[in-house]
């Protein structure tokens, strides 16, 4: 089934339909190359819709402030119906009553300057935050105001997150394949990517998904998200974790937003570039990385913006930002 433009009725109908429905395709934001389409049976939606109820210890309305075409979205609407609610809007905030919504890193940042966003949010039962890296700054603000957070990893062929503050949901198997690669088995696995039998052949591997993103487990057993397998850079010679950069110049007082990309350089191989939304120079920017890290992981280059270009789905826009390099 092709959801495009259907709206929470056609999903109702879905959820409610009796035997086994075609699957729902839910397209990949893009944000590194072609988007995929990705099909979601309803036995898959339904188990992550389960277990994340029972990891959050509650059901209850959701507010949506996603677009419903990508699967965090989508798994908004299908939580708030299964818990027998129509979803709510972004813009009207409930102020009573159990509530949980579901956001992206820029939104919470954006939402945490908003003295009257900052006051709804105190009264949500759980934000669920994912899409991208969480910086532990962040986190630390929004808890000081009261907001509780709950930080997963996932994506679309997984049924959006299955993984919560670094602990699969109940039914979720993550294990450590080569270099660190996360796969992920379970129920809440998609069956496969439309159109696209090689694609899927490559990614699911004997009832394991397999990421593009490299990760560790601490001494908790809890799964640490090291960032994108081709987001290491080799540049000079040396590897570049490209993640691991970006998320300390997001620690820096003068940047809004950062993401670090590597592209062409005859010199290096691969030029680190920083672009980063705020007011600071390229030395500094090195330096403050320095503090951190070793100086050769420092960018080359900063590019700095008003705003990091976006996706629809709120995460950063990287095909644009490597055009601006």
């Amino acid at each position: 089934m092709d959801n495009g433009g259907s709206g929470f009725a056609a999903l109702r109908r879905w959820l409610e339909a009796p035997g086994e429905p075609d699957p729902w395709v839910v397209e990949t934001s893009g944000s590194t190359g072609r988007p995929k389409r990705v099909l979601l049976s309803r036995r898959a939606v339904l188990a992550s819709v389960d277990a994340s109820a029972r990891r959050v210890g509650a059901t209850g309305r959701w507010v949506l402030t996603l677009p419903p075409t990508y699967v965090a979205g989508l798994q908004v609407v299908c939580r708030s119906l299964v818990a027998g609610h129509e979803p709510v809007l972004g813009a009207d905030w409930p102020r009573e009553g159990t509530w949980f919504t579901s956001m992206v890193p820029t939104q919470l940042h954006r939402a945490l300057d908003d003295p009257d966003q900052v006051a709804a949010l105190r009264t949500c039962h759980t934000v669920l935050l994912g899409g991208g890296p969480i910086d532990p700054a962040l986190r630390r603000r929004a808890e000081g105001e009261g907001v509780h957070l709950v930080a997963t990893y996932g994506a679309a062929e997984t049924a959006g997150g299955c993984v919560y503050d670094g602990l699969p949901l109940d039914g979720v198997a993550v294990a450590l394949g080569e270099g660190g690669r996360i796969r992920i088995g379970g129920p809440t696995l998609f069956d496969g990517y439309e159109g696209d039998p090689e694609l899927t052949e490559q990614t699911l591997v004997d009832g394991w998904y397999l990421t593009n993103d490299a990760g560790r487990l601490d001494e908790d057993g809890r799964l640490q998200v090291l960032g994108r397998l081709d987001d290491m850079l080799v540049s000079g010679g040396v590897n570049v974790p490209a993640a691991a950069v970006a998320a300390r110049l997001r620690e820096h007082p003068d940047v809004a937003a950062a993401e670090v990309l590597g592209v062409p350089d005859e010199e290096w191989g691969t030029r680190v570039v920083a672009f980063v939304a705020g007011s600071l120079s390229l030395q500094e920017a090195r330096d403050f990385v320095a503090e951190r890290h070793p100086r050769s992981w420092a960018p080359r280059q900063l590019v700095v913006l008003d705003a990091l270009p976006l996706l629809a789905n709120g995460k950063p826009d990287r095909l644009a930002l490597q055009d601006l390099a």
